[in-house]
């Protein structure tokens, strides 16, 4: 959704300005439960960063909140940059982490952040890409990164499009005696009901946690919609298991329609596309986060390689660069499909034959394991 965008452009504006990830790749519960270190190099973009980092995804600002937060004083015209000295990037051969070398060949300056859904706006131009914000006239820059992609009902259709007919329910459930950090899924013949941990907010009555929730259920025979908040929680307190805790309190629910629509490249011209404008996919897995962050560790992994590229170098090595993350894309967007899909067949033996599978997964621990990692951190 585009909290998950947010993040994700976060991330990216978070490792290109201070050249260094902001949460451990070495720790998966990093990004779940660390700070992002305050960045030193972001100039005015820094309150934009700490707002897009925030780890609850309901203290992240709205798209026209974060635009605020860089739009740059009307006396000082459009032109001028936000952060006016060249990029810095860490030179992996050098032994202190302090020592940070520039862009060589290139002036790198952020001049602005824009918030253009689909990219209607973007179009590549030979070894350029022109950028037309909203009622304004062209600008020519050498690369853009699209890292909006919305929602799947409000997208414009991409090269690989398919409806789930299915929604998700989204919002913040309370729960007592939960335990602490735990990740909770479960499969129903209706489709996916997911908790997600989240951090305790100041005032949070002792014993309880929150968690994020994703409920999936047909949208053609909605069993959720006519409920009230304490059927909802009646429902929920039987669907998950006792670990997950007691559900207390729901927050309002908010619906999405759920659908793959996925780009058949990340790279076009001098436009990438990152996230959920590269592809959106069911939560069924939870992994479009995931794709999301190695998107964007990768692009900023090509461009600090190529600092000393010419132009031709640059769009060679984003060439590359779609190249070096088909593999991971296409294999998560395949089993994320598959998993989608198959809570639509109701042939006779097939959720059993699926959770028989599911258990036989948790029965061993190394092949769990080995599915998890490369979940997190993808085809390596």
């Amino acid at each position: 959704g585009v909290a998950g965008d947010l993040f994700s452009l976060g991330v990216t504006l978070y490792q290109a300005l201070e050249g260094e990830l902001p949460f451990s790749p070495d720790v998966p519960t990093s990004v779940l439960y660390d700070e992002a270190p305050p960045p030193l190099r972001a100039g005015r973009l820094a309150p934009l960063l700490a707002q897009l980092l925030q780890r609850d995804p309901a203290l992240r600002p709205a798209p026209a909140q974060a635009l605020a937060l860089v739009d740059p004083p009307h006396d000082t015209g459009p032109a001028v940059p936000l952060v006016k000295a060249p990029a810095l990037v860490r030179d992996r051969s050098r032994p202190s982490p302090e020592e940070d070398v520039a862009l060589e060949g290139h002036t790198s300056e952020v001049r602005a952040v824009a918030f253009s859904p689909d990219g209607s706006t973007v179009a590549s131009a030979g070894d350029a890409v022109d950028v037309t914000p909203a009622g304004g006239a062209p600008e020519r820059f050498d690369l853009a990164v699209i890292a909006e992609g919305g929602v799947f009902s409000d997208q414009s259709r991409k090269a690989l499009t398919h409806d789930y007919r299915q929604t998700a329910w989204v919002g913040t459930l309370t729960l007592r005696g939960a335990a602490p950090g735990l990740a909770v899924e479960r499969f129903t013949r209706d489709g996916p009901l997911a908790l997600l941990p989240l951090p305790p907010l100041a005032g949070t009555e002792p014993g309880t946690t929150r968690a994020a929730l994703v409920w999936c259920v047909a949208s053609g025979d909605d069993p959720v919609a006519p409920l009230t908040d304490a059927q909802r929680l009646a429902v929920l307190a039987h669907r998950l298991p006792p670990a997950a805790g007691h559900p207390v309190a729901i927050s309002p629910l908010k619906s999405f329609a759920l659908g793959l629509n996925a780009e058949s490249s990340l790279v076009d011209g001098r436009v990438v596309r990152i996230g959920n404008a590269a592809q959106t996919l069911h939560p069924v897995a939870g992994q479009g986060l995931n794709l999301g962050l190695r998107d964007a560790f990768l692009l900023v992994d090509r461009l600090a390689e190529g600092r000393a590229a010419s132009d031709a170098g640059v769009g060679r090595l984003l060439r590359t660069l779609a190249f070096a993350r088909a593999p991971d894309r296409w294999s998560v967007i395949g089993a994320t499909d598959f998993l989608a899909r198959s809570f639509t067949w109701h042939a006779p033996g097939l959720a059993a034959a699926r959770g028989l599978g599911l258990a036989a997964l948790q029965a061993v621990p190394p092949l769990k394991r080995a599915l998890a990692r490369q979940m997190m951190f993808g085809r390596r």
